[in-house]
């Protein structure tokens, strides 16, 4: 599978790049004296590589370019032509507005311009993006790979600056190893399965682990031998049985009782609501006597007469006659109210009587069944040791939780041991398996490893080892390193320009060793001659060719001031191998013919 055309729907503002088949070389060209000495000049060398991983249906990150900035890019279309095992071709449409609605067409022509293509004319319209992996998947039918997806390993083929840190954990991997390294021992020809379940079984280890160091936290300090729980707990469980046979002898007087107070707290309340009714009516007829009493008429018409007689003062007849008519007028209306209030007293005292009668009944009665109550020490009896049942309940409730922790805690005791065996199996079988790849000389790995260290031995005349080897806990440890003349590592792949041709070493001999499998054929790398001395840019170069020659596709990017010195009239690089020049004269010779963002 190679790369065969990346383009979009605005070939304005981006320019179609048609890659071909042996070396494909982007070059930014620093055509102004004063940007010659920048570090970065945001050509778009970089972002081809980040574009071709938006083809391959990266994740929609929003630290991406094309997110982040997605006012400039929002209408912009991708359309990724890729060229398949048989010879055929797949375009991958992907918007970047609707990044998760991904279209397929397959054709049997290369180098196609499809982005005026109708939707509904392509094989497959606007595919989920999960569905869309998988069906990407399925079209490059990389067999070696499985059973990982195709994304799996695109880190190693699509080699940002970022990438050539480490030659086996990419960036992306930044994750648990469990993530990353059995995949890369598949690709290397080891037994990948066996290194995933010695991770899975490590995972099952520490949950189940971290499960029983929570259980003994939920004991706390209490008992943890489960021999004494249960013997504690039986003891308490005879008890509780010795004490309900009690309380089941005391059944009848007891249910006697309890009706019978029942019943005593029925009479105390109506005894306490007649009480208030009595004091209410009690109220009302003292009320009714006051009221009698203020209706009496003191005033005397003769005695006034009589009485201004003896002080000299003349009363006439009519005053005493108006003082007699209003006695009598008064007199009438007080006749009449006291009828009412004879009638209401004599209703009150009705009551009374009732209420009285009653509250002697109820005291009685109320009286008589206290003395039930307190006549014998059966129900105190009863109460204590319900009491004592409580408690007895709760401790064997409390004892029982314990005792499931405890049988919970031992089956993970047993599981945890069961596992250390089990992950000690899986650590064996994989030191087995290292050791015979390690001395098939036919083995993929030892093929690997001797294109890795002829590569670099190529460019720098300095062998390289490649070596995979188990640590003490069973995890496979994957080191290049250089070699001196005595054949010892060296400090020297420390330095940058050593580790990237280290990386580049490794892509390459990966995908050479994987030339006959359904494996991917082209292999992008970002810098590639950044600083290598001439001599040296020479050598990789012409490794990189005669790689490109067995039926790879490299893809390089550098800068002109990063190519090897040449005679003034001889050129680096045939025409027809430049895919792509991108200069800093204005925006025309950006990747995107528009201002930096």
């Amino acid at each position: 599978m190679k790369l065969s055309r990346l383009y979009t729907n605005k070939p304005d503002l981006f320019e179609p790049v048609d890659f071909v088949q042996g070396l494909n070389v982007v070059i930014a060209e620093i055509r102004l004296p004063e940007n010659r000495d920048k570090d970065t000049h945001n050509l778009g060398k970089t972002t081809l590589g980040r574009l071709l991983d938006f083809g391959f249906l990266a994740g929609r990150d929003p630290k991406f370019f094309l997110f982040k900035h997605l006012d400039l890019f929002k209408d912009f279309v991708f359309f990724l032509e890729i060229e398949l095992q048989d010879a055929s071709f797949v375009t991958v449409r992907r918007g970047v507005e609707e990044a998760t609605k991904i279209s397929f067409k397959k054709h049997q022509a290369g180098h196609q311009d499809l982005s005026e293509l109708p939707l509904p004319e392509w094989d497959h319209q606007e595919v989920p993006f999960d569905r869309a992996r998988e069906l990407l998947d399925g079209l490059f039918d990389w067999r070696a790979l499985k059973p990982w997806s195709f994304r799996k390993g695109l880190g190693y083929l699509l080699r940002s600056q970022d990438d050539f840190r480490e030659v086996f954990q990419l960036r992306k991997f930044a994750n648990a190893h469990a993530d990353w390294k059995p995949f890369l021992a598949h690709v290397l020809g080891f037994d990948a399965q066996l290194v995933a379940q010695h991770y899975e079984k490590e995972e099952e280890l520490s949950q189940k682990q971290a499960t029983a160091q929570t259980i003994k936290n939920e004991l706390g300090g209490s008992i943890e031998d489960i021999s004494k729980i249960e013997g504690i707990l039986l003891l308490k469980q005879k008890e509780a049985e010795k004490k309900q046979k009690l309380l089941d002898a005391f059944d009848f007087r007891a249910q006697d009782k309890g009706h019978t107070k029942q019943l005593v707290d029925g009479i105390d309340e109506r005894i306490a609501a007649l009480n208030a009714e009595r004091y209410s009516m009690t109220q009302n007829r003292k009320k009714i006597l006051a009221s009698l009493e203020d209706d009496q008429i003191l005033f005397s018409p003769d005695e006034a007469e009589r009485l201004f007689d003896e002080v000299g003062v003349f009363f006439k007849g009519q005053i005493k006659k108006d003082f007699q008519q209003l006695i009598a007028f008064n007199r009438a209306i007080t006749d009449e109210r006291r009828v009412y209030l004879q009638e209401e007293r004599s209703e009150v005292e009705v009551e009374l009587k009732r209420v009285n009668a009653e509250l002697s009944t109820l005291g009685k009665k109320r009286s008589d069944m206290l003395s039930f109550l307190s006549g014998t020490d059966v129900f105190s009896k009863y109460k204590q040791v319900s009491d004592e049942m409580v408690t007895l309940r709760a401790d064997i409730t409390s004892l029982e939780r314990q005792r499931g922790f405890l049988h919970r805690l031992q089956e993970l005791r047993t599981d945890i041991r069961t596992l250390i065996e089990e992950r000690g199996h899986l650590q064996t079988q994989i030191e087995a398996d290292v050791e015979k790849q390690n001395s098939d000389k036919n083995s993929l790995f030892s093929t690997i490893r001797v294109f890795f260290s002829e590569i670099v031995e190529e460019v720098i005349d300095r062998k390289a080892l490649l070596s995979v080897s188990p640590n003490q806990a069973g995890h496979l440890e994957f080191k290049a390193d250089i070699l001196d003349e005595s054949g010892n590592t060296t400090s020297a792949d420390r330095g940058h320009t050593y580790r990237k041709l280290l990386c580049i070493a490794f892509d390459m001999a990966m995908l050479r060793a994987h030339i006959d499998e359904k494996f991917p054929r082209f292999v992008y790398h970002d810098g590639v001659f950044e600083s290598l001395d001439d001599r040296k840019k020479e050598n990789l170069l012409a490794v990189i060719r005669r790689y490109a020659d067995l039926g790879l596709q490299p893809v390089i990017t550098l800068i002109d001031s990063d190519l090897p010195a040449r005679a003034t009239d001889e050129l680096v690089f045939a025409e027809d191998e430049i895919v792509l020049t991108l200069h800093d004269e204005g925006d025309q010779g950006r990747l995107f013919k528009m201002r930096a963002w």
